[in-house]
């Protein structure tokens, strides 16, 4: 039977951005500010790399454990509880790379996470609600080529809602190296314009 090939191509920008706008004035949803409470989920159109099988994981467990470290955010294992949604996505360096499709990205069904304060322990059962995995035709492992930035991904959606990754997201930060451990670059950028949103907020008559 011969190999199946899908080539998925991905509508993002190719450099660090934040929708929310420029350095002079940071625009961000009252919701933003609000949240405490975040579930981190693998991007589920990302396929496992085949010379990296465990790259995206990696970059999931090290973004918590960053927002742990943080101590704005809990982590929470279901859309329901979680007032953001972030997807992580690892870059390879290249644009375009051979993945395997068709596996349960997001299936954790016993987390054990050391962290500088002890220990994180959770259970899921299956996959978080709402948290797409992949197509109805994607059922079994196949092999594709995936077609997207070379650079690590992290974005940021509103949480507490049905399909929030249908949506688009609040804040993005694409580039080289942006999850990278430990200090997860993009975990810091987002913790940078968050802390400046509240100092603009004060500043308000």
């Amino acid at each position: 039977m011969p190999l199946r090939m899908r080539v998925v191509i991905l509508f993002v920008a190719f450099s660090s951005l934040a929708i929310a706008g420029d350095k002079k004035k940071i625009l961000l949803p009252a919701y933003v500010l609000q949240a405490r409470t975040v579930l981190v989920l693998i991007d589920p159109s990302a396929g496992t790399s085949t010379t990296a099988p465990m790259a995206n994981k990696t970059a999931q467990e090290d973004v918590e454990k960053a927002l742990i470290k943080w101590g704005r955010f809990t982590p929470v294992l279901d859309t329901p509880t979680a007032d953001l949604v972030i997807t992580v996505r690892k870059g390879s360096g290249k644009m375009v790379q051979p993945t395997i499709g068709g596996l349960p990205t997001n299936d954790r069904p016993v987390i054990v996470q050391p962290t500088d304060t002890g220990i994180r322990i959770g259970v899921q059962q299956g996959h978080p609600t709402d948290a797409p995995q992949t197509s109805t035709q994607d059922t079994k492992p196949h092999p594709q080529t995936e077609v997207g930035p070379a650079e690590d991904m992290f974005m940021v959606y509103e949480g507490r809602l049905d399909g929030p990754l249908d949506r688009a997201p609040v804040w993005r930060y694409v580039n080289k190296d942006a999850l990278r451990s430990p200090n997860v670059p993009a975990v810091a950028e987002f913790r940078k314009i968050i802390e400046e949103a509240e100092k603009q907020q004060k500043r308000k008559p």
